[in-house]
């Protein structure tokens, strides 16, 4: 009851509060954030709650299904082909990438062993799209651009994962890592986030059922719900279960895509602020000083070097302007798939299972506050009318008045 009562009154602010931050570097998902630890056992311990407990993993699972399935719902199977070669380089190239500039830096920085490094770098390779929401959802951002962070961020969640499965059973000392299973689980999660969607739709069509005006959103909620459902039952991969289901709906169904639209996106927002809300709940100022120093200094670099690098070196040749490229470089931030991963590590029982999680937490705590108030400032950047800076346009014509002074034939003019 506290943590509801909590939320409620947090989410009454952060409305209070967004047409402001619409238009600021005010993130209403960095006020959740800060609440949290505020209200947190931490700090004024309003809000306790262990990592433990299942509320945890229960919305940061919801969480990220909800964000990939409304995500998925943006792009149709012909969109998604006629796109896929930039998202392709930053999921072929720029996934491994950062994964390995990130291990690197776990190594030579923390000094961690070489297993739990690449672990580290396999959860904090994915993206998340929730907070550049300004840069995906602005028109005025080049096309191409939106659709390469948005494939990206909903695919890559799921590629991650096999790697942190893979080098958590090799932490833990296990001599069977389970490839079949682990390919088993992302292709059953593909095949239910395309069966399930296409049957509801075909059956919809036919002429022995019509969803009336009023049921018409619950439509693809009802059908979110059962690849959530089967995905669970049967141990498939939820989030590529999500997207996948998101994608064909946007392929087979553009009447029960645009009547889910602004329904679909208004719940995964709650989910977010919700899960956003109990993740800072659990970021104590104890974890954040016992990283020390170099803890800090490797989320900075996780941030700022990993994924700049591995874009820089992905994206060679491919076409796009120096500000297309700077805007993906520095748009990698860390979300849902990184928080429910590295819960997983948290309750896996390795020695540096702690110390792997204060690591994703505190990054994670990092790209949320920097990409969430920043993602209005780079959206900005696209815009026609600010094409170039303020102070240079200014500048400019400074000098064209100075040269109009010197020159007589301006003067006598």
């Amino acid at each position: 009851m506290t943590l509801l009562l909590v939320f409620a009154c947090v989410l009454l602010l952060a409305v209070l509060l967004s047409s402001l931050a619409h238009r600021t570097i005010l993130s209403t998902a960095a006020l959740f954030l800060i609440a949290g630890f505020v209200l947190g056992d931490g700090v004024l311990g309003v809000v306790s709650i262990g990592a433990a407990d299942e509320v945890v993993a229960v919305l940061a699972e919801l969480a990220l299904f909800a964000v990939l399935f409304t995500d998925g719902m943006r792009l149709g199977w012909a969109e998604l082909r006629s796109a896929w070669r930039l998202p392709g380089r930053a999921l072929g190239w720029g996934l491994p990438l950062t994964l390995i500039v990130t291990a690197l830096g776990a190594h030579y920085l923390i000094g961690l062993g070489w297993i739990e490094s690449l672990l580290i770098g396999a959860i904090l390779a994915p993206t998340d799209p929730v907070f550049a929401a300004a840069l995906v959802g602005n028109e005025k951002v080049p096309p191409r651009l939106r659709q390469l962070l948005n494939v990206e961020s909903g695919i890559n969640d799921g590629l991650a994962l096999p790697f942190v499965m893979v080098f958590l059973a090799v932490a833990a000392g296990s001599e069977n890592l389970h490839l079949g299973e682990l390919g088993l689980e992302l292709g059953l999660g593909v095949l239910i986030g395309v069966a399930v969607p296409w049957a509801a739709i075909k059956l919809e069509q036919t002429r022995w059922f019509a969803a009336s005006t009023a049921y018409e959103p619950l439509n693809a909620l009802a059908i979110g719900l059962l690849v959530l459902a089967l995905g669970k039952a049967t141990h498939g991969n939820l989030f590529l279960a999500a997207f996948a289901a998101g994608i064909t709906v946007a392929t087979f169904g553009t009447r029960q895509r645009e009547s889910f639209e602004h329904f679909g996106e208004l719940i995964a927002e709650l989910f977010k602020l919700a899960a956003l809300l109990v993740f800072g709940a659990l970021i104590t100022p104890a974890l954040l000083g016992a990283v020390g120093w170099t803890g800090w200094l490797f989320a900075v670099l996780a941030l700022v070097a990993a994924r700049p690098i591995a874009i820089w070196i992905s994206f060679l040749g491919s076409g796009l302007s120096v500000r297309e490229q700077a805007a993906v470089a520095w748009f990698g931030p860390k979300g849902f798939a990184s928080v429910v991963y590295g819960l997983i590590v948290l309750g896996s029982g390795i020695s540096a299972a702690e110390e792997v999680f204060q690591l994703v937490a505190v990054t994670i705590v990092l790209s949320i506050l920097l990409h969430s108030s920043t993602d209005i400032v780079v959206a900005r950047w696209f815009d026609d009318e600010r094409e170039v800076p303020a102070w240079y346009g200014a500048a400019s014509r400074v000098r064209a008045r100075l040269r109009g002074r010197d020159d007589p034939a301006d003067t006598e003019s």
